[in-house]
């Protein structure tokens, strides 16, 4: 948590808190979180807007352009320290603080996805490219998309598709066109958005991509079952019209 001068990181983490009551985001979901383990009054907002990739209400990315004030900097440099997403938060269009999310990685879950028979691994992310970098070395995905918005998700999306048949897996608003443009959509139905859910043709039930790796074993083992059923169903009913050697004497 930061504050700029004259704000008190209480009352920063209740104006991001107000608005994020309502979008089902997970770092929405978080703030929200955060803002009631500390008992805060968080205020019941009105007229709010929610740009994907940019943030809802007054919450955004901090205008970088001109000189940015020094715990702006102070902020920023702690976030690509710790690795955090930084949510800032302004006030009439001036900055009043910033709340830092860190998002927990899970290394077993490309080495799992891979195990299904999933062969190239994207990830795609708005977060910035300092960021994504030290992700990516922990996960060790093929390759790293940093700092898109969702327009450039689906472009991404599509591309991959000129490549091979490709699944999309999205659990926030500015994921929700991207699953849609893939072969595949996938959401997180926990903590995903209704707009990811909505695009999607497969809802996980739980926080974790890894399940993915279950869907697809499913899916193969359903396909096989499916052909082999068919297949079967065929050959009985041959056998059943060839008429018998009586029958032709007859």
């Amino acid at each position: 948590m930061a504050a700029a001068p004259g704000w008190q990181p209480a009352e920063v983490l209740r104006l991001a808190a107000s608005p994020d009551q309502y979008p089902p985001h997970v770092l929405a979901e978080a703030i929200v979180g955060a803002a009631r383990e500390r008992r805060l009054d968080l205020s019941v907002p009105s007229d709010v807007t929610e740009v994907p990739g940019r943030g809802l209400g007054h919450r955004g990315r901090h205008d970088a352009s001109g000189a940015p004030p020094a715990w702006t900097l102070a902020a920023d440099n702690q976030a690509l320290l710790d690795g955090a997403a930084v949510a800032w938060v302004t006030v009439d269009s001036c900055p009043a603080g910033a709340v830092l999310l860190l998002d927990p990685v899970r290394p077993d879950t490309p080495r799992t996805l891979r195990a299904a028979g999933i062969e190239r691994l994207l990830t795609l992310t708005d977060d910035r490219a300092e960021q994504a970098r030290e992700v990516g070395a922990v996960l060790g995905p093929d390759d790293v998309r940093a700092g898109l918005d969702p327009t450039d998700k689906v472009a991404v999306v599509q591309a991959e598709r000129e490549r091979a048949v490709t699944a999309m897996v999205g659990d926030g608003v500015n994921d929700g066109s991207a699953p849609a443009a893939a072969d595949v959509g996938v959401a997180m139905g926990t903590h995903g958005s209704t707009a990811s859910s909505a695009a999607a043709d497969i809802v996980l039930t739980t926080d974790r991509v890894a399940r993915l790796a279950d869907a697809v074993l499913i899916a193969s083992r359903a396909r096989r079952i499916a052909v082999q059923s068919a297949l079967g169903g065929s050959v009985v009913t041959t056998r059943r019209r060839k008429p018998s050697r009586a029958s032709r004497r007859r």
